[in-house]
């Protein structure tokens, strides 16, 4: 049975993949930092569904030893999710290094983390899949989001870059870059902002993070043997 391993596999964006991938046969393994309960009660969801076990497995990203003990209690993965992040609106001249330094420490370095511990059994089975979420804003950059714009564009420049380095290898990576989506990550936006951002929508709504794992599972399935280092938008048309 193949394994696929979700980062921030919780909730929101993450919990939507790990059913869609459960669905699709995988064992799912749930990365979770803060959110136990959530974890907890998905695992039991997908067993109950699939009659499989589906682990969930609790790490600080942002902690090297930590995200070691991980992929060794989730054993070989032959996909790898990295969906955990976090976002943060302030202007740029309010930031401080403390809020620099942690988004790339959560939204870059652990996927540079999860990266390099899935990698030794892909390269050995000369095979595996790799998708990372990005956004549109590490695209076309977002007012008051300079950190999380710049984290997000150095997520983009990495899966490119690992494509071509992995491609020899049998190994595709690929990138999830959603637009706006309902998620408590966005809650803090406000209706207002929301239905502005609504508008400004070509296909005048806002995603659903299903609408985001059905571009995951499709990256991380058979149909997408020949696709690698590209940057799939899941925006509605928001970004072309």
């Amino acid at each position: 049975m193949r394994r696929a391993l979700v980062t921030g596999g919780a909730g929101g964006i993450g919990a939507a993949v790990c059913r869609r991938l459960a669905h699709d046969g995988f064992q799912v393994v749930i990365h979770y930092n803060g959110s136990v309960e959530a974890a907890r009660a998905l695992s039991a969801e997908l067993q109950q569904a699939t009659g499989r076990e589906h682990p969930a497995i609790r790490a600080d990203l942002t902690d090297r030893a930590q995200v070691e003990d991980l992929f060794l209690a989730a054993g070989p993965v032959d996909v790898l999710v990295n969906n955990a992040g976090i976002a943060q609106q302030k202007l740029f001249t309010d930031l401080t290094e403390e809020d620099w330094r942690f988004m790339f420490a959560v939204d870059v370095d652990g996927v540079f983390r999860c990266c390099q511990c899935a990698l030794p059994h892909m390269i050995r089975e000369k095979a595996g899949v790799i998708v990372n979420i990005a956004s549109m804003w590490g695209q076309t950059g977002a007012s008051c989001e300079v950190h999380y714009s710049a984290a997000k564009a150095a997520v983009i420049g990495l899966t490119r870059a690992l494509a071509k380095e992995l491609g020899p290898s049998g190994i595709r990576v690929n990138c999830v870059s959603p637009g706006v989506i309902d998620t408590k990550m966005n809650a803090p936006l406000g209706p207002g902002t929301m239905e502005a951002l609504r508008e400004e929508t070509p296909l005048c709504r806002i995603g659903t993070p299903e609408d985001v794992a059905e571009a995951v599972a499709f990256l991380a399935g058979e149909g997408a043997r020949f696709i690698t280092g590209q940057v799939l938008g899941v925006n509605g048309g928001f970004v072309d």
